[in-house]
């Protein structure tokens, strides 16, 4: 199959934002948000002053939207360098094994080498997924045990100092 990797334009919003619809079922969610709402996160994110995350995305040849990259670059990382992060890689299940998601790994390395100051991209995977983390070895990146992640929702109660 023929894809293109290209970076998001405005007028992917809508696609992109069914994207997302696909990928959080994919990882077991049930409360879908609404589209119109999706679309209006997906713009402000994606084309908003300023933007907060870039995307790059994958097309087959009818000019469907099969995969995603979304990144955001993060400072400090190295010294005052600072890096790529990638939030999320997704190609659609029935593309998977050909080479997309490798594709798009190599283009994400290609834009931060480009970038000046950007020493290196950095991602997370879930402990309990082996497809990924299989994945991610099989095009030579090791695992970094040294950090542990933390979440916090904004809605959620706040933590109040005792003195």
């Amino acid at each position: 199959m023929s894809v293109t990797i290209r970076p998001a334009e405005k007028s992917d919003v809508r696609a992109v934002a069914e994207l997302i619809e696909e990928i959080e079922r994919f990882y077991g969610s049930t409360g879908i948000q609404p589209l119109d709402e999706r679309q209006s996160q997906v713009e402000e994110a994606l084309f908003g002053s300023p933007p907060l995350a870039s995307a790059l995305l994958v097309q087959d040849e009818t000019g469907d939207v099969i995969g995603i990259a979304a990144y955001s670059f993060l400072w400090p990382a190295a010294g005052s360098s600072h890096s790529l992060f990638l939030k999320e890689l997704y190609v659609r299940s029935t593309l998977r094994r050909q080479g997309i998601g490798a594709r798009l790994m190599n283009e994400l390395r290609n834009i931060a080498a480009a970038r000046p100051g950007c020493s290196r991209v950095e991602w997370m995977t879930d402990r309990d997924n082996p497809i990924a983390r299989s994945f991610y070895r099989t095009l030579g990146f090791a695992e970094f045990d040294g950090k542990i992640v933390y979440r916090v929702d904004t809605s959620g109660p706040r933590h109040r100092p005792t003195a």
